[in-house]
């Protein structure tokens, strides 16, 4: 069991098809036990039944990302309750509905602050606030995308949001290592999960990563936990301020790929339309 004594603290999980919850489990079933939290009351209904099933029941908690005190009473709970953490899981970010879509020239001051706000600054709270109970050679992970240094349509402020994260996770980076404390990002392909509920035209995006990808499909729900399991693991030891992309392939390409079909080269576009 690759996780077996690891403790770890998974912030985002909202139900059982997103990407935190994928990497609960993964870490679960190789022996890691962990402590989740929840945004707020509708969450928490959410939240609970997930912790009785990865065996958490008795460590859950609140945390709103926008209010301070509450990183400061999930700290102090978690000492308390739950001893020294062995990784951390950042799994938040949010975006208004008008700022993904439309021109991202239109984006307004309230709406760019909220995305950096929630989806970044929220990751550089949580590590100073859990950094006294980090045990040395821990780990941390935050989700990001390939919008982040890419173009991708109705992505907008969250694609400038997902690479402030990522130059993020460079500087904690280096200043956790001389600490031994590792800092990551994982970059998933498209899944339907509640998050991508909000992005325009989502239902293209999972057909034309499918028809693209040199793997040709889109990435699984426990693809995406095992790897970031890795992350988090003794495994990955050596590895910090890195992009590990999850998405079969598809953050290689740089045009759409073309097959023969009937002595006739077909352009992914078509087929992504069908």
């Amino acid at each position: 069991m690759i996780m077996q004594g690891k403790k770890g603290l998974i912030v985002g999980v909202a139900n059982n098809k997103s990407i935190a919850y994928g990497i609960a489990k993964a870490c679960k079933e190789q022996g890691a036990e962990i402590a989740l939290t929840f945004l707020n009351e509708t969450l928490e209904k959410r939240v609970r039944p997930i912790a009785e099933e990865l065996g958490s029941a008795s460590y859950v908690y609140e945390l709103d990302v926008s209010k301070p005190e509450h990183f400061v009473a999930l700290r102090e709970n978690l000492a308390k309750d739950f001893g020294k953490l062995d990784f951390v899981v950042h799994s938040v970010a949010f975006a208004s509905k008008e700022a993904l879509s439309g021109e991202f020239l239109e984006t307004s001051k309230e709406a760019f602050s909220q995305a950096m706000e929630i989806s970044v600054y929220s990751l550089i709270e949580l590590v100073r606030e859990m950094k006294p109970l980090l045990n040395p050679n821990a780990s941390v992970l935050t989700l990001s995308y390939l919008g982040s240094v890419k173009y991708v349509t109705h992505y907008n402020v969250m694609g400038v949001a997902k690479a402030g994260l990522e130059a993020s996770v460079r500087y904690l980076a280096y200043d956790l290592g001389k600490e031994g404390i590792r800092v990551n990002a994982l970059s998933a392909g498209p899944i339907k999960t509640l998050a991508a509920s909000g992005i325009g035209d989502f239902k293209l995006m999972l057909k034309w990563n499918e028809v693209n990808a040199p793997l040709r499909r889109n990435v699984g729900l426990d693809e995406v936990g095992k790897s970031a399991m890795y992350l988090l693991s003794d495994l990955s030891s050596g590895v910090t301020g890195e992009v590990h992309y999850v998405d079969c392939g598809y953050n290689i390409m740089g045009i759409c790929a073309t097959e023969e079909e009937d002595g006739k080269m077909i352009l992914s576009w078509e087929k992504a339309g069908e």
